[in-house]
Order: C-alpha cells, then structure tokens, then sequence
C-alpha cells in the first residue's frame, strides 16, 4: 500500500519574512481564548467532588458517595444523569454556537468572534458564581458553553494565519498550551476552594471570569488576520498586515497566493454545501474524524472528571484534588514538548507514539482496576497500586498532552481552503463538543457498568485512531496554509480527490505522488 509521503521540487513556496515579535505577541494574546475551555474543563470535576456543593444541588449523589456498607459499587457512586449534565450542557451550547461563530467570524473578522466569545462567558460565569438552584446552574454553564463555541471557532484559525509557516505548529499549539495552563489553574482553585468553610465552590465557579476577561481585553486590541481583511475587501489593510507580521517589505508572493486564495473563495457561495463536493472530501473526512477521535481518548472523560475519578479509585478528598492537580502539571510541561517538537519532527509522529503510549497506559490502568476492585466493584487501592495508577495516568495524560491535544486542534485549523474555512472548523469545533458532551454526559454510567473496562473501550479507541493517522493522515508541517492542496495531491489515497487546477497547485507540477510503501 502506498504511504502518505510526500515529494516536493526545488519551487517549492518559500516566502521572505522572518518571526517577528509582533507576531509572536500577537498570537499569544490569541491563545489565550484556550484559558476559558481549560478552566472550564478542570473546574468542573473538582466542583462536583467537593460535599457542599453536591449536598446543595445534588443529594442524592452525595448521599451515595457517603455510602459505608459495602453494599454501593466503587465504579457507581457518582452516576447521576443531573449531575453529569451540569457538566455536559456546556458542550452543547458550544455545538450550537459554533455554527453562529462561522457566519460572524467569515463577515466580521476572527477577533470579534473571540471578543463576542470572551464576554458571553463572563456572563455565564458569574451566573454560575451566584447559583441558587440546578436551573440557574445549567442555563450559566450554556452561557458558558457558547462563550467556548466562540472562542474554539475563530482562535485556531486566526493563529494558522497569522503564523509563518515555518512556526505555523508551535504558535497554534499555543492555544492546546493555554487549555492545559487553564486546566491546572482550575485544579489548583478547586484544591484552595476546598479547603473554606463555605461557598468555596461558588469561588471556583466565579473565577472562571478572570481568563474571560482577558480573552476579551486581548481580542479588542488584536489586528484582524490578513487573510480576513482581504476576505471582507480590505486588500491594501492586508498587505500592510503582512509586512507588519512578516518584518520585511518583500511579501509579493505570499500576498498573492492569499490574493488567489480569495478570489477563489468568492466563488463559492455556499460553502457548507460546496464541503461536501469531492474535491473537498479529504479535509472534510479529516475533520469529522480527528475530533471525534481526540475525544474517544478518554482524555476530557478524566480531566472532568479527575477528582471524582480518584475518589472512586479510593483517594481521599484532599488526595483526590491534589492528584488532579498533578496531573493538571504533567497536561502543561508535557504539551511544552509538541511545542518544540511539531514543526521539527512533523505531527504523524507525535499523533503515532502518543498513540502508542496512550493505549499501553489505559491497558495498565484498567488492569489496576481490575486488580482492585473487580467486577463488583468491592475493595481498595492498597497505597502502593494506587501510585502506579496516578504514575500511568500521568504518563497518558502526558501522551495525550503532546499529540491528540494540540494536533486535534492544530490540523483541522490548517487543511481547509480559505473558501470553506470558517464552515470547516465551525464543524471541527461542533464535532468536538457534541462527543465532548456525549462522553461527558455518559463516562460515570459508562464507569458504572463497564467497570475496569472502560479503560480497555478507550484503548480500543486508541488502537483504532493510531491506525488511521498511519494510513490516512498526511504530514503538513512547514506547508504554507494556502498552498496545502499540494500535500493532499501527494498523498496514496486522497491524491485523486484533487482536481489538478486545485488552488497552490497551479506553478507546481513538480509535485509528484510518493510510492514508499507501508
């Protein structure tokens, strides 16, 4: 079977301009719309862990965690359909924005969508902070919701087109780099939190507008990217962008393949009708798969839920928060090795051994469990099994941290022609909230009645997803965005979904499909 390599002449794009620091802040600031999503996505589980909380809005759930007799298995103490949508609705509010997010941010530019983004948040925020009841909880958490649909929409596409090429992985790994820093400083809120008398969990729940808030004073003061200046008319504001971006005066090539770019999209007039054409079928199938596959990881399953999920292993309170914390430091520093590594070593690699490690991992958990627990869900951890689980689910965690977790954001963003751009990451963000919201939403029924082979159904997962970046997934590293139907040409299946008058092919004959074989 062929392989998906690709051969490039001597022509191929390489554009004048160097990294400048304009740029470099310019994206960082962006990033930050990924602080909401991770803060959120820690937050959650440490809330719902914590006995005030749960015996204000659910007592059921807490009369069960209580439980002393033997009689309440360890893998079902926590499964509540009410409980699990507090955490969930959040993911669906954010499928239902995403879409809203295309139009506004195709019409109005990448930064309003990440300032609208930024204050809906804010908003469900402090709802949530001054709760009374479950319904005030769910409608803030669809604020919430929203306010992420915003932000995962039009972030990773604006740091794909500010970036150079060259660093283009590395700076849009930024936005991954800012959901793990907020994942952590979640887990260290939640541990502070527990520790009051009262209202700790309100404090944790209301905190969650301090990144909102800096998302959106960010996006105010951001420059539009220059290819959404010249996709709204605004040619002579893009070139001016570009040299700004670039550090130098020489951008005519570079400035006309976005030109060209362009005024192909204007051809097109309905772009969600115009993706499903074959000519867009390799991004298309991309795009529905890799964040389905990033959340059948497991991975937003166990961060949500990481507290909860050491409680169940039979960790203490104060232990369960700190092991959450901990593995909220390995997501951070582990994420930092894709940052260094995507745009040398190309992102088949890292999507391969994180594959590899993350399916050794969930196997050696789920064994630990089983060892522990068994079918009934009846025992202890015993102190020295118990750190071999925290260990292993540090070390997937980490596996998770430098592959699917930045490279399930980074590739959808980077494949799409600027013609369907906006609707293809409208769907790669919809199609990650809604199996966000599905996994959220089952995993502690899931845990209930899979038991210890929950982790073995994510190795499957796993296993599965590996194999088709292997066979599936070409490299796009160092490829300008809009020249990427050339890798696409270039690869053993997809190679015949793309005309030959593509866009970023036309000057490039050169390239040639690769008969490596696999």
């Amino acid at each position: 079977m062929a392989g998906g390599g690709i051969v490039q002449g001597s022509s191929q794009p390489n554009y004048d301009g160097k990294v400048t620091a304009f740029v470099i802040i310019t994206c960082l600031v962006a990033a930050t719309g990924g602080l909401i999503f991770g803060y959120d996505i820690g937050i959650s589980g440490g809330v719902t862990s914590m006995d005030e909380f749960l015996i204000k809005f659910f007592p059921a759930v807490y009369k069960n965690s209580k439980d002393k007799t033997g009689k309440e298995s360890q893998y079902c103490k926590f499964d509540s359909h009410l409980l699990t949508l507090f955490t969930s609705s959040l993911y669906l509010a954010a499928l239902v924005a995403s879409f809203v997010a295309s139009a506004i941010t195709r019409s109005f530019g990448r930064k309003v969508s990440m300032t609208v983004g930024g204050l809906v948040f804010l908003v469900g925020a402090i709802l949530n902070g001054a709760a009374m009841n479950v319904l005030m909880l769910i409608v803030g958490r669809i604020l919430l919701g929203f306010g992420v649909g915003f932000a995962n929409q039009s972030v990773p596409v604006y740091l794909s087109e500010m970036a150079p090429p060259k660093i283009r992985g590395a700076l849009n790994i930024g936005f991954q780099m800012a959901i793990t820093i907020g994942i952590l400083l979640a887990n260290m809120v939640n541990y502070g939190t527990a520790q009051m008398k009262s209202n700790g969990w309100r404090y944790s729940l209301v905190l969650a507008g301090v990144p909102a808030i800096i998302m959106t004073i960010g996006a105010i003061f951001l420059p539009d990217t220059p290819n959404s200046l010249i996709e709204r008319g605004k040619q002579e504001e893009a070139r001016t962008m570009l040299i700004k971006i670039r550090g130098t005066e020489n951008v005519n090539e570079e400035f006309q393949d976005l030109l060209d770019a362009s005024e192909a999209s204007k051809q097109v007039q309905h772009p969600w009708r115009n993706i499903l054409q074959r000519q867009y079928r390799p991004q298309f199938v991309i795009v529905l798969l890799i964040p389905f596959f990033q959340q059948l990881t497991g991975i937003n399953a166990i961060m949500f839920y990481a507290p909860v999920l050491f409680k169940t292993l039979g960790f203490g309170n104060d232990a369960s928060l700190m092991g959450a914390v901990i593995t909220g430091l390995v997501n951070v520093f582990a994420t930092l090795v894709s940052v260094f590594t995507v745009d040398k070593f190309g992102r088949r690699i890292l999507f391969l051994q994180g594959g590899v490690q993350m399916f050794i991992c969930q196997i050696v958990v789920g064994s630990l469990v089983f060892k522990a627990f068994g079918v009934a869900g009846v025992g202890t951890f015993d102190k020295a099994n118990g750190n071999i689980a925290l260990v292993f689910i540090c070390l997937y965690v980490a596996a998770f941290a430098w592959s699917w977790g930045p490279l399930g954001w980074l590739v959808p963003s980077e494949i799409f022609p600027l013609e369907i751009r906006s609707a293809g990451q409208s769907i790669n963000v919809s199609v990650n909230m809604f199996f966000t919201f599905i996994i959220g939403q089952i995993f502690l029924t899931l845990l209930c009645h899979l038991k210890f082979g929950l982790f073995y159904f994510f190795a499957g997962w796993v296993l599965l997803m590996t194999l088709f970046v292997y066979f599936f997934v070409p490299e796009t590293k160092n490829t300008p965005i809009e020249e990427m139907n050339r890798v696409w040409k270039a690869h053993w299946f997809w190679g015949s979904y793309i005309p030959d008058d593509a866009v970023g092919l036309a000057g490039h004959s050169h390239v040639q499909l690769s008969s490596s074989k696999v």
